[in-house]
């Protein structure tokens, strides 16, 4: 077998486990989606809309505190995370791309980046919960945020370094001080992809429930006082899915099927403005 020939076999028997590795995880993918859908649509009705969690052994009941709650700690989350994210990721692509504090920043990002969110709800627990003596909403939204903010920094970072460095300096050739430069060059020029990690970032700490269950825990009534226990929708599905009520296995499912919508419109929303961002 001659050279050529035996790179054509090494092709094609890397590229046939490459089929393979994609149908296997299509397959299960499409197992979830399947699963969820024919156990979710079941449960679903307007009820899940307008209607409180229900008691034990209720007839009828829905999310909606729940939906209030999770809305809330994901706004005030993204609110708290994505100034934060972005100064971080424009610092790291502008001013310390090669300084030892953005080097040290750079590392400590990463180690966010992968640390297990248990592990940060635990943090937040030791931190806040035990010293305030109470499980509340802001401790909740500090531990979605510690998950948010690394996304945002990385993705951030990564958007603004494809700027090409012709554009900076067309505009410091005008006399355009940095910061004019970053706000009106590079930060216009890479917005699609900012945006594209802050809705992958939104759809990463939609469906965390460890975290919250070390923090905001859950509430049975309607609240949007976070200084107190709130209700969200993973520590209430959590609850439902495993109690032993054939309603709240309904509405549990539900809560899934609307949660896993949610995070696939995102998801779908932000691969449009990444390709929109290749395409430019």
């Amino acid at each position: 077998m001659n050279l050529l020939s035996r790179r054509k076999l090494i092709n094609q028997i890397a590229l046939t486990l490459s089929m393979l590795a994609m149908a296997f995880g299509l397959f299960w993918l499409a197992w979830i989606l399947y699963t969820v859908l024919h156990l979710g649509l079941a449960g679903l009705s307007l009820d899940i809309f307008t209607k409180m969690t229900p008691p034990p052994g209720a007839a009828d009941g829905g999310l909606l505190n729940a939906l209030a709650g999770s809305g809330l700690l994901v706004v005030v989350s993204t609110l708290v995370g994505t100034p934060l994210g972005i100064l971080v990721g424009v610092y790291l692509a502008e001013y310390g791309r090669t300084s030892w504090l953005g080097n040290t920043t750079r590392y400590v990002n990463d180690l966010l980046l992968s640390a297990p969110s248990i592990v940060i709800g635990l943090f937040v627990w030791i931190v806040v919960v035990s010293r305030m003596g109470t499980y509340s909403g802001w401790a909740g939204i500090l531990a979605l945020s510690l998950i948010m903010i690394p996304v945002v920094v990385r993705t951030t970072e990564n958007m603004l370094q494809l700027v090409p460095n012709t554009l900076r300096e067309a505009a410091y050739a005008l006399g355009a001080p940095k910061r004019k430069v970053i706000m009106s060059v590079t930060l216009r020029a890479a917005k699609s992809g900012v945006v594209t990690g802050l809705l992958l970032a939104i759809a990463r700490i939609a469906g965390e429930t460890a975290p919250l269950l070390f923090t905001a825990l859950s509430n049975p009534f309607w609240s949007v006082d976070l200084g107190k226990p709130i209700a969200n929708l993973p520590v209430t599905i959590n609850s439902f899915a495993m109690s032993p009520f054939v309603e709240w296995q309904q509405i549990a499912w539900a809560g899934v099927l609307v949660m896993t919508a949610c995070v696939l419109t995102l998801n779908v929303i932000a691969r449009i403005f990444f390709r929109q961002e290749q395409s430019h």
